[in-house]
């Protein structure tokens, strides 16, 4: 009876294999690095699966590095440092929105830019000390090189070719901001690299306007929207996968009390509550409305482009409040604490408030009533214990979703895009 039941799944698993070499060679003999249209073009391959696993790397480094320095200076050196590394990442996952990553080309393209992200990542915990200049070398190399691999590889594709050629040119204009930042000292080196962020994250919105080569639109990006939209969803699943490694590590090194146990039970239920807000319902409902908009590429460059990174970022910042939170349960909360506990979910509703604007055009009353009980909590929980604070915190979450189910039906129609 086993054999009879595995058979099928093997061989299951063997036609689908058989079917992705096919395309691989169909596409080698072709010699087009572009994905097929139609249906398999939305498809995650294994190799961006493959490529992810570095970013883990890099979210975990984010948040030890925000939790060796929980002052003001720490928190924006960590962010401008997530600003860099979201950022490193969004690019491939739109690269591999177009170049098929079944191709050799695109794979080796995407080796290397692995190799130059586990640099970066690795750099990140002195990229403000004795690393930065290997930082920014990794992030320019990474960001650099895969426009000019790019442009190469573009031979007979002329529109989107010079859509690469714009990123190019101001991928290398903050290149030079970078590159100077991590050779000078540490407070020029924070202007030169904030200019930096500056320039990239102006970019997209300025359409990479170029002299001599005009601006791109939105519509122009014929980009597969399930497939940017399932890159973004699984990278969140990184950052939780990340806070959940971390709430059980730091309990994992505790004696053992009740207080310990209620902290790590807390902490685990809140990364549940996160997911919750986000997949119960809206990503679905925003995969469907960027798949039949008629101009994806605008929602691909606003609700996932930008306004998933202070999801993320506050999946850090609260990965790091479960930290504290388990390790020192009782007591009065410092400052640090609160705002971690109560900051990281407060940034990850606001995150998903302004996605929520951005796709279905509302303003989401859960989640803005969410961030204002989380506010008014941090004002008058200052004598609070970081359990309680914690238990707070899942409570107003965890509510989000219930809410949802109540009176969302009508936040679940997209915004018309032409």
């Amino acid at each position: 009876m086993w054999q009879c039941m595995v058979r099928p799944i093997w061989r299951d698993q063997s036609r689908d294999r058989d079917e992705e070499g096919e395309r691989v060679r169909r596409n080698e003999r072709a010699g087009d690095p572009l994905r097929e249209q139609g249906e398999d073009r939305s498809r995650v391959t294994s190799m961006e699966l493959f490529f992810d696993l570095v970013y883990v790397f890099a979210v975990t480094q984010l948040s030890h590095l925000l939790l060796a320095n929980l002052d003001l200076r720490g928190a924006l050196h960590t962010a401008l440092l997530l600003l860099a590394v979201w950022w490193a990442w969004i690019y491939t996952a739109w690269i591999t929105n177009w170049f098929d990553p079944n191709r050799r080309a695109v794979r080796m393209m995407l080796v290397g830019v692995m190799v130059a992200s586990l640099l970066m990542s690795a750099s990140l915990p002195n990229a403000f000390g004795d690393r930065g200049l290997l930082f920014a070398g990794a992030y320019v190399a990474m960001q650099v090189g895969r426009s000019v691999w790019a442009v190469l590889e573009l031979r007979g594709h002329r529109e989107l070719q010079r859509n690469f050629q714009r990123i190019l040119v101001w991928s290398a204009a903050s290149g030079v901001l970078w590159i100077a930042g991590g050779l000078a000292s540490e407070s020029r080196r924070e202007l030169l690299w904030l200019a930096a962020v500056v320039v990239d994250y102006l970019a997209p919105i300025c359409g990479f306007v170029t002299p001599g080569l005009g601006r791109s639109t939105t519509r122009e990006w014929n980009i597969a929207g399930e497939h940017l939209a399932e890159r973004c969803e699984l990278f969140l699943i990184i950052a939780l996968g990340e806070s959940i490694l971390v709430t059980g590590a730091t309990f994992g090194e505790l004696e053992l009390s009740a207080a310990v146990l209620a902290a790590f039970v807390i902490a685990f239920l809140g990364s549940v509550a996160l997911w919750w807000v986000y997949f119960d319902r809206a990503a679905g409902d925003a995969e469907e409305a960027i798949a039949s908009s008629a101009d994806p590429g605008r929602l691909g460059r606003s609700a996932y482009t930008y306004l998933h990174l202070p999801m993320v970022a506050g999946i850090i910042v609260a990965a790091v409040g479960d930290e504290l939170t388990i390790a020192h349960p009782l007591g009065h909360a410092d400052l640090a604490t609160a705002a971690t506990v109560l900051g990281g979910p407060a940034l990850f509703l606001a995150g998903h408030l302004l996605f929520k604007r951005a796709v279905f055009g509302v303003w989401s009353l859960p989640r803005l009533g969410g961030i204002v009980v989380l506010v008014a909590v941090g004002a008058i929980g200052r004598d609070w214990s970081p359990l309680l604070l914690a238990a707070v915190a899942l409570l107003v979450v965890a509510s989000i979703p219930w809410w949802d189910a109540r009176i969302a039906p009508a936040d679940m129609v997209p915004v018309r895009s032409g």
